[in-house]
């Protein structure tokens, strides 16, 4: 959805204006600045992307839960965009949330920014992969200590890259 059509839509369900401004705002101020972009176009994305993965990655899709063997991944290690390769979260931020998916409370530093997502009507803040804007998941605030936050992320939207022995 372009931009444009977002703003009419909000427009359209009586949340134009301020709820307009804040998603843009919020959209710019918390997306990392990288020099290191990563855009591709459509075709590329789908050459380089299983079906599952572009629909998550790069059309805000979401995989259906308990799918993943990434649920299971206990080895030390850290886990990358499955779009560009971007390691986003530290095995030590992994943790049971009981949803489904692979939760993290905390991503690695300037890994990911985040967006207001209206798309169930009620706002959800939508984190993406900092260097590819690849769509990770939603971030919720019923996490665990110290952050209090919970990433819950789209197995298929990562890689896990094992520690070196």
């Amino acid at each position: 959805m372009s931009r444009r059509s977002f703003l009419n839509l909000l427009s359209g369900l009586g949340l134009g204006g301020a709820a307009a401004a804040t998603a843009t705002a919020t959209h710019a101020a918390s997306t990392p600045t990288r020099s290191d972009r990563v855009e591709l176009s459509d075709a590329e994305w789908k050459k380089r992307l299983s079906d599952a993965a572009y629909r998550v990655l790069r059309k805000e899709g979401t995989e259906p839960p308990h799918t993943s063997p990434l649920n299971a991944e206990k080895r030390a290690g850290s886990y990358h965009c499955a779009g560009c390769d971007l390691p986003l979260f530290a095995h030590t931020t992994k943790y049971e949330s009981g949803t489904g998916w692979p939760s993290f409370y905390d991503p690695l530093p300037q890994a990911v920014g985040t967006k207001t997502d209206y798309k169930l009507i009620l706002p959800r803040t939508e984190y993406h992969c900092a260097r590819c804007g690849g769509h990770q998941g939603h971030v919720f605030n019923d996490g665990p200590r110290p952050t209090g936050k919970r990433y819950c992320n789209n197995g298929v939207a990562l890689r896990f890259v094992p520690e070196a022995a």
